[in-house]
């Protein structure tokens, strides 16, 4: 197992401690990582738009021009994969984090234990993130990874995958379930949402992430906030 880790922070003091804590963390798991620092928003991103291929992005929040919060927004434009974890010394910015889909926050001083236990989390989501769905039509396989499903509705014998691809297939909803993790959850007969484009749970319907709305059956809304609460 191999992590490329960015560390995104215009404090060299500060970039240089998490830097020290990624290493020992790595070596102490028998992890390899690559460690690359970037001493701002801009750096990052310049080399980004060249090599997108990192994992983690330990990211400061306070930063010159653009801070880590632009950043993260123009990450995610293109790229759901990546697990950013915010580093600040405020925790003025949760709502930010979550319009990012950033995995955690750690307060500075970072504080070891608390950096090494948001590893392995990110660790495990990236693991997750190799999951797909695999499906055989006309024109040839499609592979579709769960992460990028926002939810899933069945009509007649005909279930529809609403993602990055939309892909319909013939199978009942049953059977699609069993090959999902516990990210998704069933929200009535005819649905099943991903739990991490979920943005309001109300007694009648869910409102997943780009405003779309998924009706909620009756008897479900409990259920889900608890699962909801669970997976986060």
């Amino acid at each position: 197992m191999e992590y490329r880790i960015a560390i995104c922070d215009d404090n060299r003091a500060d970039m240089d401690y998490v830097a020290s804590l990624v290493k020992e963390w790595a070596a102490a798991e028998g992890i390899g990582v690559f460690v690359e620092s970037f001493p701002s928003a801009e750096s990052f991103l310049f080399c980004y738009e060249d090599d997108k291929n990192f994992d983690i992005l330990l990211l400061d929040v306070e930063m010159g021009r653009m801070n880590g919060v632009e950043l993260a927004k123009k990450i995610r434009q293109t790229n759901r994969e990546m697990q950013i974890v915010f580093i600040t010394g405020y925790n003025d910015y949760i709502a930010d984090g979550y319009d990012v889909e950033a995995l955690h926050y750690i307060l500075k001083p970072v504080q070891k234990q608390k950096l090494e236990t948001v590893l392995v989390r990110a660790g495990e989501k990236l693991k997750k993130n190799e999951a797909a769905l695999l499906f055989s039509l006309p024109d040839g396989m499609v592979r579709i990874p769960l992460y990028e499903i926002r939810f899933i509705e069945v009509r007649s014998n005909y279930v529809t995958i609403h993602a990055v691809q939309e892909v319909t297939v013939k199978m009942t909803l049953s059977a699609l379930e069993k090959k999902l993790d516990e990210g998704f959850f069933r929200v009535g007969r005819s649905y099943i949402v991903n739990m991490k484009y979920i943005r309001k749970i109300m007694k009648s319907e869910v409102v997943l992430e780009g405003g779309v709305s998924v009706p909620l059956a009756r008897g479900y809304y409990e259920p889900l906030n608890r699962a909801f609460i669970r997976y986060f």
